[in-house]
């Protein structure tokens, strides 16, 4: 019975696993098909994303003529990826090392900037976004905000600057070190304490910089507007500055689609190649003409194959449209405007080589009939067959001005000597006839003027000894200064940081600030190579924050142009101040070497007569001379000394050989003479042993 109920129990069980085993068998295709769907699901979701949010490359070139006859010409590039959780991590068009280095070290933002030259912002203007955004200093400069923990920044900071070396081919890691880049609290870009700045003043700019730079672009320099920069051409120009500014979203809280965002700018200020004399008109100087072909040495063949728009652009500044209106009623024109699509071929003032696809105007200035004026021409209508060549003719000499910065900053030195001296940063009207400032009054009676600056710790600041100078008096400081903050420098350990907002009244001609410094000694190890040359104080940056450099145009289509964006963009007028070179207390360089070729020479021969000293024999000396002073005699000498000793009545004596020697043949030494006993030869040589005892001691004494 028991086996019967055992054998129904077993029979039941097995049953019921079967028929589970047939239900979750049923049920697993219904539970992988719904896993189907919903990762189908997701993956056309992010599919439709990514579709509105891909890879983008766009090109621009912007070329401006200059009062002093030269060119500016402007590049710029700039690549788009969307956000890495959206895109992913492949890549199409975007530089896979940037974007490697942005993961890597949590770079939110970047510039860094190659610069050779300095822009002159008396002739070239400092009042619109080119001069207050690529105006870069001498040297390179870098500055990044990381998005890391504050204990992490410096280290991130490290990092990023041994990468970039590498990347660039550039001594960027020398700012590695904490004497090498300051920390700006609320004057440079950010208030988070997580931006670190430096700068090399005296780094070189050459090929090897310019070549990993164009490599980050997709066409490099084989197509498109890239195709423009011929090594040197660019080179030989009176002032370039290549920047790369980076921008990124990935690490934000909030989901973002704005991504990652490159930005390459090369800005060139060229001389027009001008054969034979110059051209006069009227007994004046006309503005040199000039092609693209003049200005590079190349042709346009075309845009960049995966370039989203590819556009050049000719603009005409305020002043010098004003002044060409000037020109053509002086010369009599027709009343047609000068700059009107229609008859832009046939003005009496200059020649185009090719018309505009379109003329834009500024917006701001609608009202005013003096206007700057934007000429566009598109790239992507030539190929190799029909290349394209920009070129501009004058036929009526024109003399303007740029637009010119609130006030003219400059820094010097005063004083003289190595021992201590002064910083002076100057700041003047440019107006003529020494007039105010104008529109410094529209926000206020006031003038606002941001400093920022960082001074090596070997330059030893005094900040207590601050003074303002306003229209040569000396001014109460605390007055003119609404905030301040001060990091003094620590041998060895970090610079000097000074980040000042300065007041001024709205009709100011002349300022001035003075800061008294002492020079610092340097260990030997410290000392550059060409120290004689002197050490580099970096400039200092001037921002004007009332002032904001932009340039809007009437057309909303250029709102999707970047390189009009950057025009457009609402930036503070920034000026950089000239590299001050310090003249240091440096040692004699050549003593190392004095003293070691001296000292080598004193011990050669102090060992040299210790030794011969001790192995001395004299009594063997004065018979070796005797022996050799015998062989050198001849014939007629022996005859000689015979005949004479016979007239004297003395014997004859015989040389001597080693042979006949009695100290040889019995072996034993002569005897000692007085002058040279044992104990006075002993004692010589245990004082000489002292004494070279002691100068060793001393010598290694010293030196510790």
């Amino acid at each position: 019975m028991f086996k019967c109920c055992l054998h129904s129990q077993l029979q039941f069980r097995s049953e019921t696993s079967l028929e589970s085993d047939h239900l979750m068998g049923s049920r697993e295709p219904i539970v992988l098909m719904f896993l189907i769907l919903i990762s189908t699901y997701e993956s056309s979701a992010k599919g439709g994303i990514a579709e509105e949010l891909n890879e983008e490359f766009t090109e621009g070139l912007l070329l401006r003529p200059l009062p002093d006859r030269k060119v500016l010409a402007h590049f710029h590039f700039q690549s788009i990826v969307p956000p890495t959780r959206i895109y992913g991590r492949h890549h199409h068009l975007f530089p896979k090392s940037i974007y490697q280095l942005v993961n890597k070290f949590r770079v939110r933002e970047m510039e860094l900037s190659f610069t050779q030259g300095r822009w002159n912002y008396e002739r070239w203007g400092g009042y619109d976004p080119i001069s207050s955004s690529s105006a870069k200093p001498p040297g390179v400069e870098l500055w990044a905000d990381f998005d890391v923990p504050l204990d992490q920044v410096d280290d991130s900071w490290r990092n990023l600057t041994h990468a970039l070396s590498g990347l660039f081919c550039a001594s960027i890691n020398f700012l590695e070190h904490s004497t090498s880049y300051s920390a700006p609290q609320w004057s440079f870009h950010s208030f988070a304490g997580k931006l670190r700045y430096g700068t090399l003043p005296r780094e070189a700019l050459c090929t090897e910089n310019l070549t990993p730079w164009l490599k980050l672009l997709p066409c490099r320099d084989k197509a498109g507007l890239s195709a423009l920069m011929d090594r040197p051409s660019i080179h030989k120009g009176y002032y370039h500055s290549q920047r790369l500014h980076l921008t990124s979203d990935d690490f934000g809280t909030a989901k973002s689609n704005a991504g990652t965002m490159l930005e390459q700018t090369l800005t060139v200020v060229l001389q027009p190649n001008t054969l034979g004399a110059r051209a006069m008109v009227s007994g004046k100087t006309l503005q040199p003409s000039w092609s693209l072909n003049s200005l590079f040495g190349r042709k346009v063949h075309g845009k960049c194959s995966v370039s989203k728009s590819s556009n050049v652009y000719v603009q005409f500044e305020q002043n010098l449209v004003s002044e060409l209106k000037e020109v053509r009623k002086k010369s009599e024109a027709p009343e047609s405007g000068i700059l009107i699509h229609d008859d832009f071929g046939n003005n009496t003032i200059f020649e185009m080589s090719a018309s505009p696809d379109r003329v834009v105007k500024e917006v701001e200035n609608l009202q005013k009939e003096d206007s700057s004026i934007l000429l566009e021409f598109l790239v992507e209508d030539y190929n190799d067959s029909k290349p394209f060549d920009l070129g501009l003719r004058w036929k009526l000499p024109v003399v303007w001005s740029c637009q010119q910065a609130p006030l003219y900053a400059s820094r010097f030195l005063m004083g003289s000597g190595n021992e201590r001296g002064a910083i002076a940063i100057s700041l003047k009207s440019l107006s003529s006839n020494n007039t105010p400032t104008v529109g410094c009054c529209e926000k206020g009676s006031q003038l606002r003027i941001n400093i920022f600056q960082v001074v090596p710790w070997y330059v030893k600041v005094y900040y207590h000894t601050l003074k303002v100078f306003i229209d040569g008096e000396l001014q109460s400081t605390m007055e003119n200064i609404e905030k301040i903050h001060i990091s003094p420098s620590e041998d060895k350990v970090s610079p000097g940081v000074m980040e000042m907002i300065l007041r001024l009244p709205c009709g100011v001609i002349t300022a001035a600030l003075t800061l008294e410094f002492d020079k610092g000694f340097l260990h030997i190890d410290e000392y550059p190579p060409d120290a004689n040359q002197g050490f580099d104080i970096p400039s200092a940056v001037v921002s004007f924050t009332d002032f904001q450099a932009c340039v809007s145009f009437e057309d909303n289509l250029l709102n999707k142009l970047p390189i009009l964006n950057e025009l457009q963009e609402r930036k503070h007028v920034i000026s950089y101040t000239e590299v001050l070179l310090v003249p240091l207390t440096t040692p004699d360089f050549s003593m190392p070497y004095n003293v070691i070729t001296i000292t080598c020479t004193v011990f050669a021969l102090y060992f040299g007569s210790l030794l011969n000293v001790l192995r001395r024999r004299v009594g063997e000396e004065e018979r070796r001379f005797k022996s050799k002073a015998a062989k050198k005699k001849g014939p007629l000498t022996s005859l000689l000394s015979k005949l004479s000793a016979k007239l004297k009545g003395r014997p004859v004596e015989p040389p001597e050989t080693p042979s006949t020697s009695p100290s040889l043949i019995n072996n034993k030494l002569p005897p000692e003479t007085p002058s040279t006993s044992p104990s006075l030869i002993n004692n010589k040589l245990v004082l000489k042993v002292i004494l070279v005892a002691g100068i060793a001691a001393g010598w290694q004494y010293y030196f510790r």
